[in-house]
């Protein structure tokens, strides 16, 4: 199922603060994300939950699973009630289906920019992400994917810092962008400063872009 965002999705992801998710919405994101893989931003399925229940009507969940067992991502997404389910790293088709069935919406970080056009036939996913590094250059090599108008999955765009989220914003019809070390002092904490200049500088693009953007499918569409 498709999420309602308004304009452009603005994610900010590996938040582990209340102050640093509350301070993102306020400033203009549209959707926040929380990492429950073995990283260095893994938050608690507890301290999640008592974020989530704080947060106003109208922002997106999200809940990042990177080489997780399905039944524990369809546990900790419905348990929370996020809004979705972003899930990175291996994992099979029919575990994809699993997983679909039972969550929202489901977000597929794509291993390979390639594979992006065989997932995006795949009826388990609503959104495609990449690159799955958080990377610039990796960013880079995936503009001719951004780019490419016979792909008709949503898209959104990772690897993005405050500078960075401009050129590819307003150059390139994607669905949503998503930030997560661009913009960090140090892994899970964000700059303030850095977060409202990515913020700022992305809707900004997207309200002067020079490109014409498609209409994506959202006629159904909700927010948990």
């Amino acid at each position: 199922m498709l999420l309602d965002a308004e304009g452009l999705f603005i994610k900010v992801s590996g938040l582990t603060s209340e102050a640093d998710t509350l301070f993102a919405i306020g400033l203009g994101a549209n959707a926040v994300g929380f990492d429950f893989g073995p990283t260095s931003r893994q938050i608690s399925v507890a301290v999640a939950h008592d974020i989530v229940r704080r947060l106003p009507s109208g922002v997106a969940t999200v809940g990042v699973f990177h080489n997780e067992m399905p039944e524990r991502i369809v546990q900790i997404t419905n348990t929370l009630g996020l809004s979705a389910t972003q899930v990175e790293g291996v994992i099979s088709k029919s575990s994809l289906r699993y997983i679909a069935e039972r969550v929202h919406t489901v977000i597929r970080v794509v291993p390979d920019r390639d594979e992006a056009y065989e997932y995006e036939a795949d009826q388990a996913i609503d959104y495609l992400q990449l690159p799955e590094s958080d990377l610039h250059e990796d960013m880079l090599t995936c503009l001719d994917v951004y780019s490419d108008p016979l792909l008709l999955c949503p898209l959104i765009a990772a690897g993005l810092d405050e500078s960075s989220v401009v050129g590819v914003v307003q150059h390139y019809d994607i669905w949503g962008v998503d930030v997560l070390s661009g913009i960090e002092s140090s892994p899970g904490v964000k700059d303030p400063v850095r977060m409202g200049e990515f913020i700022a500088n992305a809707r900004w693009a997207y309200n002067n872009a020079d490109i014409a953007r498609r209409t994506w499918p959202a006629e159904d569409s909700e927010l948990n």
